[in-house]
């Protein structure tokens, strides 16, 4: 199908961060769009509002008319619907064109300079960062990222730009549709074994991506990855860290709330970056999306004013309470080197104070995987306290609850298991000094009304 023979487009799981971005690029240039999702969020309630008819049944009758007319609309699914779904099984059986979120993606980046940024955790925030660098530049940009950025209360920029910024998620393999102009590599830290089966076939993943970039273009890899990449002639290679590499920081200055450092760069170093979202780990964050957005074109004024004035992502590093009483916020992660990296920066903005994480732990097979690393990185915290397991897409595996993360959480650790549903009454009979609700789950639907029971403990 011709990009202008669509008239209509559906979407099989509607609500996803990644896949409304998608929708809103669609409903902006004037489309029909509509869509199914499991369960109503915000976010459904949102396109809802921007025009997108959304519901919430699995029913064929529900599919409007204009979306039933295969000359005319395009069908984009994520890979966490199932192959039996209703109505995927309809517009399969009926010749519908059907595309990945990921296809739809690598379309645009063939047809603008995609800057994209891929990696296991660090792609939200890098992506996210650079977007907003690009955007306020002289260059600006349009951009598909995986969560809603605070600056402008989406996940979506349109622009007349030839750059696009996308987050490239390598779930499904999905990155492998796309044909970046240039890309950060954050981290391949082995995740979705389910899909991949081994940490090789997780990092040969990744090599192949690298071979992606387009000849012109660069790769810019946080240094000491296990990951060997493959790049097409022409392509220029950079790495990164936060204390070492061709883009690197220097003379950091961690206090009062804030962090400063100097930007070093083979093409112009920055002095005096600072961090509009204070967080330790994104130095690291801020170094990748820094580089990316240099190497395009921007200004060492516009990296400065871009990071000074970045207001961060929702669910990511989320502060929602900050006072001398009592510091809540949210974060959405979900892999041990995320949970790692997430207490890691809390312990070192509030090293003496006492540290609570209610985590969710996401998927049967990740804690399957994973549970001693988890147990591990949630021990650096002074207080752990477990729900149930996220589902998503899978069904339980037998003999994989919290518990297992729970029975190797290190001596010293004040710990406990509880439902999902007993979180609220647990929060209102409690006391905390710093609280983190931690996971990719539902959890953080209850976010709003922890922050309610804290803030009336304050008064």
């Amino acid at each position: 199908m011709k990009p202008q023979d669509i008239k209509s487009v559906y979407f099989v799981g509607a609500g996803g961060i990644g896949m409304s971005a998608i929708a809103r690029y669609f409903i902006h240039r004037g489309l029909v769009v509509a869509g199914y999702d499991k369960t109503p969020s915000d976010l459904t309630r949102r396109l809802e509002k921007e025009g997108m008819l959304i519901h919430y049944e699995e029913n064929i009758d529900e599919i409007p008319h204009a979306c039933k007319q295969k000359e005319s609309c395009l069908v984009v699914y994520t890979p966490a619907i199932l192959a039996e779904h209703q109505e995927l099984v309809y517009f399969r059986e009926n010749g519908f064109e059907i595309q990945k979120r990921a296809q739809v993606l690598g379309t645009l980046t063939r047809q603008m300079k995609g800057l994209c940024v891929a990696g296991t955790h660090g792609k939200t925030t890098t992506s996210t960062m650079c977007a907003h660098i690009m955007h306020q530049s002289h260059l600006d940009c349009n951009a598909f990222l995986g969560g809603i950025s605070k600056n402008y209360g989406t996940n979506y920029i349109l622009s007349q730009s030839d750059y696009v910024v996308i987050e490239a998620d390598e779930f499904d393999r999905s990155f492998h549709w796309l044909s970046p102009y240039m890309s950060v590599i954050t981290s391949t830290d082995p995740d979705h074994l389910d899909i991949y089966g081994t940490k090789e076939a997780y990092l040969e993943s990744f090599r192949h991506y690298s071979e992606l970039i387009q000849p012109g273009g660069a790769l810019i890899i946080h240094r000491d990855l296990e990951m060997k990449e493959h790049l097409c002639e022409n392509v220029r290679r950079y790495d990164y860290s936060r204390d070492a590499g061709d883009f690197h920081a220097e003379n950091i200055r961690i206090e009062n709330g804030t962090i400063i450092f100097d930007f070093i760069s083979p093409i112009e170093c920055v002095k005096d970056v600072e961090l509009g979202q204070p967080v330790p780990i994104n130095i690291d964050n801020g170094i990748a999306a820094m580089a990316m957005a240099q190497l395009a074109g921007c200004t060492a004024e516009e990296l400065r004013y871009g990071m000074k004035t970045y207001g961060g992502v929702d669910r990511r590093f989320d502060f929602k309470l900050k006072s001398d009483k009592i510091v809540f916020l949210s974060d959405y992660a979900h892999h041990p080197k995320e949970i790692y990296q997430s207490a890691k920066s809390i312990r070192e903005l509030y090293k003496n104070r006492h540290i609570t994480a209610i985590f969710q732990p996401h998927l049967y097979t990740r804690t399957r995987d994973f549970y001693h690393e988890f147990a591990d990185a949630l021990s650096l915290l002074d207080e752990v306290i477990l729900t149930e397991i996220y589902p998503a897409r899978e069904q339980p595996i037998e003999g994989v609850t919290s518990q297992l993360i729970y029975d190797n959480l290190k001596p010293g650790v004040k710990k406990q298991i509880i439902e999902k549903s007993e979180v609220l009454n647990l929060v209102k009979s409690r006391t905390f000094d710093v609280l983190i609700v931690l996971g990719a789950g539902d959890l953080d639907n209850q976010v709003p009304q922890i922050t309610k029971i804290l803030q009336s403990k304050i008064k």
